[in-house]
């Protein structure tokens, strides 16, 4: 497995949770920005519903009261069929998108009845002008009968985008969950990452305790196997460690050896001293070793002598050799 460096690690995590963040923050405003215009939508399909009710109730009033003021009728049919088409192609000055294809197929299907509906109207209006009672009996009949039916399938498009924008809360809500739930996940893995970080320094800040002790007796080495880091801080101090250890053992040999050795060297000399003092009561052998000593005293009086005059030699060859190199 490839081992990252503590840095790298942070960066990566910092990354992603930044990432994350900046993602669902993003998407929740972008929904919450389409729930709005999905609630101007429904607002507006509602309102067709109610357009109908209020063009046929204007149609039994004008019959009733015979009038020829149209006005509150032909601002109500050319609001629906402005908000007709609204939904069914949308509105870019109003941010509205296109209605889904099921909404669609049920938009056009009311625009069919609204077609005969809107028809029907303007012999209406042309009747009462014209005072054609057979006409107006006939229109009446007509929106007698259909207005439940236009009213029925414009309700149809209303509960279509009310569903709709359910369906789309349900994701928000979802999404937000499973958001939340993997910030949850990935923050308690930070803090585990971060923890593990430092419970490595824990172990290298005691590791150098015990190094200012000079405690290396117990002292085991350092294990770890995820920053890069620290694995090679790690390998310099147990490498380290090996070698003060090694080298104690080392020492610790030797002043076993050399108190061997001036033990055997006391043993020794005490063999030495009682040798000694059995040749004393013999005068032949300390006269003969008195001889001896004198033969070495005067034997390293000459060598001196001798030595000093190969110096005297020596130093003669060395300013003839520099005279002749001046020459």
């Amino acid at each position: 497995m490839h081992n990252i460096s503590i840095s790298q690690k942070i960066k990566i995590i910092g990354f992603f949770l930044l990432l994350t963040i900046f993602i669902v923050m993003s998407v929740t405003i972008y929904l919450n920005q389409q729930n709005k215009k999905d609630a101007l939508v429904v607002n507006m399909a509602g309102k067709q519903r109610m357009l109908t009710q209020k063009i046929t109730k204007n149609i039994f009033q004008l019959y009733q009261t015979k009038s020829h003021n149209f006005t509150e009728i032909n601002l109500a049919v050319e609001e629906f069929e402005k908000n007709i088409k609204t939904l069914q192609n949308g509105n870019e000055a109003l941010m509205i998108p296109k209605a889904p294809e099921n909404i669609q197929q049920q938009i056009s299907q009311a625009t069919i009845l609204w077609d005969q509906f809107s028809l029907n109207i303007i012999v209406f209006k042309k009747a009462l002008v014209e005072n054609d009672t057979a006409s107006l009996e006939k229109a009446l009949r007509y929106f007698e009968n259909s207005n439940d039916i236009v009213l029925k399938e414009v309700d149809t498009i209303v509960t279509l985008y009310t569903q709709y924008t359910e369906t789309k809360n349900d994701f928000i809500k979802y999404f937000q969950y499973i958001s939340f739930l993997f910030l949850l996940i990935f923050t308690l893995y930070s803090i585990m990452q971060f923890k593990q970080i430092e419970q490595h320094a824990k172990d290298f800040i005691e590791k150098s305790k015990q190094i200012g002790q000079a405690n290396f007796d117990n002292m085991s080495p350092i294990n770890i196997a995820s920053e890069k880091e620290f694995i090679e801080v790690a390998d310099n101090l147990n490498c380290f460690i090996s070698k003060v250890s090694s080298a104690m053992d080392c020492s610790k040999n030797a002043l076993e050896q050399s108190k061997l050795a001036s033990k055997k060297l006391e043993n020794l000399t005490d063999e030495f001293s009682t040798i000694i003092k059995e040749l004393e009561d013999r005068s032949d052998i300390m006269n003969q070793i008195d001889r001896s000593e004198d033969i070495v005293i005067q034997a390293t009086d000459e060598l001196l002598k001798t030595t000093q005059k190969l110096q005297f030699l020596k130093n003669e060859l060395d300013a003839l050799l520099i005279s002749c190199k001046q020459n």
